[in-house]
């Protein structure tokens, strides 16, 4: 059993309520559009981590993290990348990556909005942690704790941090 926090879109803001969130997590997972490099550092001082880089993220970022990520834990395919679209709705070149690696997981992020569904043609769940920065139109931020345990997510949560704009309740 493996306890994930996953984020995405901090556009270089990074909520200290957040690592408090994600303490009793083994692994950090980040969906794109980290922004500066102090943001990663912090997180990957904290726990673990694994990431994307997204649209928003310069060469620092992007020389250190891959545009699509594809791993195995527990006995769970993941693809995480940040610009993807979601079932139904998928770019091609994820749509074409799901078709070829046939995660169990796919991860994305950039939209802002957070979204946990099911695609049955596939075989996959879809989750976009929504976004926890406060670059952006979204009104809450968002991530998201869940376990990945014998091949299956479960005990998935939404964690909200409070309006754009504003720090977390301590």
């Amino acid at each position: 059993m493996k306890r994930i926090g996953l984020l995405s879109d901090t556009h270089s803001f990074l909520d200290p309520a957040l690592l408090r969130h994600f303490e009793g997590c083994d692994e950090v997972w980040h969906a794109g559009d980290i922004g500066r490099v102090a943001v990663a550092d912090a997180l990957e001082d904290f726990k673990p981590f694994r990431a994307v880089y997204g649209n928003i993220d310069g060469q620092p970022v992007r020389i250190r993290y891959p545009e699509n990520l594809i791993f195995e834990t527990e006995g769970l395919k993941v693809l995480m990348t940040h610009i993807g679209g979601y079932p139904g709705r998928y770019t091609a070149r994820v749509k074409a990556l799901l078709q070829r690696h046939k995660p169990g997981l796919y991860i994305c992020g950039h939209s802002h909005i957070l979204k946990v569904m099911p695609d049955k043609d596939l075989g996959l769940l879809h989750i976009n942690p929504g976004a926890c920065g406060n670059e952006g139109f979204h009104r809450m931020r968002t991530a998201i704790r869940f376990v990945v345990n014998e091949g299956r997510v479960a005990q998935l949560e939404v964690i909200e941090l409070g309006k754009r704009g504003a720090l977390s309740p301590s």
